[in-house]
């Protein structure tokens, strides 16, 4: 078991420090991403579907050689499930790459549902292309109108429509729960983020990913909440969780639908 740097080097990412880095395991050689963080209170793993492996040690000013000491042999005794991840992702990478570019008649989630995407060609003359969801006898579909104009790419007008029903989502959870939480956000913004759903700031600031209205209306409230309360309380301890618990009790359930349908949610649109 010889943990290695990945020779790629190292990169600052809100406070943390990660590094590729590689370790020869009894199933193979296995890439991660070390990250050191000063908010991270032990060691943990996780297995990102657009990263990969990335194994978390407390401790932004620690050594590397340190860490990558202290990764390996956790990392080792995870190896099983870490894998068995790591071939789910692959599966839906594969499923997901099978399905090809976005299309009338391709399939994208809204607020949690399958909807089946219909192109149609707008009048003559029309400047704007717009999408209208519409509720049908075989399924909810997302009705496309292009205007003979547009330039726009397909996947481009629809992420459009989207960010613009993220943004009335988001700021709707944002204006209910901030005061019950007892917090006031500086500013927030939507963004198309891959490592995270959703991020706080020191300065109040929120940002969130506008893929968040691709999924449950639960699991959007979930992250909202979460990175609200984080203006309360910095860091993952047991009064960060009972806040969040006391205004989303099903929060688990939901952040196991975002970890589980990540790699879709990133891949819509293509």
């Amino acid at each position: 078991m010889r943990p290695r740097h990945g020779g790629t080097g190292s990169a600052t990412r809100a406070g943390a420090i990660e590094t590729a880095a590689r370790l020869d395991l009894p199933g193979g050689e296995l890439a991660f991403v070390l990250r050191r963080t000063g908010r991270a209170r032990r060691l943990r793993v996780a297995v990102d579907p657009t990263r990969g492996v990335v194994v978390t040690v407390p401790g932004v000013r620690r050594a590397e050689r340190e860490a990558l000491a202290l990764a390996a042999p956790f990392l080792a005794g995870r190896e099983a499930w870490v894998r068995r991840h790591l071939a789910r992702h692959a599966v839906e990478r594969a499923r997901l790459e099978a399905a090809g570019p976005l299309a009338d008649g391709s399939i994208v989630r809204f607020r949690g549902e399958p909807h089946r995407i219909r192109v149609v060609t707008g009048r003559p003359g029309a400047r704007r292309s717009r999408v209208e969801r519409v509720g049908a006898d075989e399924g909810d579909l997302l009705v496309v109108t292009l205007a003979p104009s547009e330039r726009r790419p397909l996947a481009a007008v629809l992420e459009a429509w989207l960010r613009a029903r993220a943004q009335v989502a988001i700021h709707a959870v944002t204006g209910r729960e901030a005061p019950a939480l007892g917090v006031v956000p500086a500013r927030v913004t939507i963004r198309d983020t891959r490592s995270r759903w959703g991020s706080a700031s020191r300065a109040h600031r929120l940002s969130f990913s506008w893929r968040l209205v691709l999924a449950p209306p639960g699991a959007l409230e979930t992250v909202v909440v979460h990175e609200l309360a984080h203006l309360r309380v910095f860091g993952h301890g047991p009064d960060f969780w009972a806040l969040v618990e006391a205004r989303v009790p099903e929060h688990r359930a939901w952040r196991r639908w975002l970890r589980t349908h990540a790699a879709e949610l990133h891949a819509a649109l293509g």
